[in-house]
Parts: structure tokens; sequence; C-alpha cells
């Protein structure tokens, strides 16, 4: 299973100062699993970090290479469908994020109840 990280459950990933839910990181750590991490994540955290809303590894991109998950890159189509998506849910980043699940056929590791108004599948 391709598992796309909201930027929740990618920092719970690496710490655990994070909540996440025993089945996540039940399904994240099952064999065949393949963790991705988009750019959106990393745009994120970056943000949230330097306006001190954040309290997040400084190495982050070296975190994530350890816990072998790849990274995904934001393309045209990605940012393009995110105009098509219903306003469900108003965070640009978790709209980016809906629209890269989509488009690639991953399923989102979120608790973050408003993504099921979507057609995406979820792991929680």
């Amino acid at each position: 299973m391709r598992l796309l990280l909201d930027t929740q459950s990618l920092l719970a990933l690496l710490s655990d100062d994070f909540p996440l839910s025993t089945r996540a990181r039940e399904t994240m750590r099952r064999p065949g699993s393949e963790l991705i991490v988009s750019v959106v994540n990393v745009w994120e955290i970056a943000i949230k970090r330097s306006i001190g809303k954040l309290d997040a590894p400084a190495d982050l991109l070296d975190r994530v290479k350890e816990a072998g998950a790849q990274m995904l890159s934001i393309t045209a189509d990605h940012a393009q469908a995110t105009a098509a998506l219903p306003l469900h849910h108003r965070d640009p980043f978790d709209r980016l994020l809906i629209a890269q699940a989509q488009i690639e056929g991953y399923t989102i590791v979120t608790g973050d109840g408003a993504f099921a108004a979507y057609d995406v599948p979820i792991a929680w």
C-alpha cells in the first residue's frame, strides 16, 4: 500500500511527541507499505517552524530518508487539481495533499476528519 502522510502523521512517525492512532502506526509499519512524504509537508513544517508555531526537527529531510520514505514533488497537475476540489477543507496544504493522493492513487494517513469528504482513501 502506498501511503501519503499528512504533516501530523509525518511528525508522529519521526517523534513520539505527536499523536498517531495505533491502526495508522501499524499500517505504516506493515511489510509492503510504502511511505510517501510530499514536499507539501516539508513546506508546511518550514513555514510553521519559522514563525514559531511548531517545534519540529531541524534535520527533517535526513530523518525522512532514515525512515525510508520517498519524497513526492509538487507538479503543475497537482496544483491545478486543487481548483476542482470542493471547499470541504480550506487548508491549502491539505487540499494539495488530497489532490496528490487522488492523482497518484495514494492512501492518505490522516486523523483529520475533513479529508473524509473527498474521494480519497484514508488510513487512520
